[in-house]
């Protein structure tokens, strides 16, 4: 049977995946790190897009007061890699120390959210859910990815951290 946290999972060891092989590049490899970077960022994005508008509000319905506290700190390591780490990640060209630095943290950022989530979040999904209902979350979320509404949603968050990355690049001398 389905089961989202099955797949929430398999997603996480495959961003895990993902930064081990950027971390291990070299300045030398801008074009690799740039691809890598996007397959990170095309299953990170959807990911947390989706667990923000769907997956956590669920959860919060039936979470209890400790349940609630994760649902916070959740959100909030979301709004910092969005708002913080990926601006000042695409304010900096593939080939330079500043984006290895900044890949490593958001790397840091999401393994931390990710051993988090699957730790103590996923723990209270199984007693909150049903079986069921975690195997129809798993059926919405794939619909939902292949939605032309995720891949607005997809697009919204590129253009936000791509404008907020413009205003963090260095200027130029003149």
């Amino acid at each position: 049977m389905r089961n989202i946290l099955t797949t929430l999972r398999s997603e996480h060891d495959t961003l895990r995946g993902l930064f081990e092989q950027i971390n291990a590049t070299t300045d030398r490899a801008a074009k690799k790190r740039a691809q890598l970077l996007e397959k990170i960022e095309a299953l990170l994005i959807p990911h947390a897009k989706w667990e923000e508008l769907v997956f956590y509000p669920a959860f919060a319905k039936r979470a209890s007061h400790e349940g609630l506290l994760m649902h916070a700190e959740a959100i909030q390591e979301h709004r910092a890699v969005e708002q913080s780490v990926l601006p000042d990640l695409h304010a900096s060209a593939p080939d330079t120390r500043q984006f290895a630095g900044s890949v490593k943290v958001l790397g840091q950022f999401v393994d931390h959210h990710a051993r988090e989530e699957e730790r103590e979040m996923f723990k209270a999904v199984r007693q909150l859910f049903s079986r069921q209902e975690l195997a129809e979350l798993d059926e919405q979320y794939e619909a939902w990815k292949a939605s032309p509404v995720a891949a607005g949603v997809t697009l919204h968050a590129k253009v936000k951290t791509g404008l907020k990355s413009v205003m963090r690049m260095p200027k130029a001398p003149g």
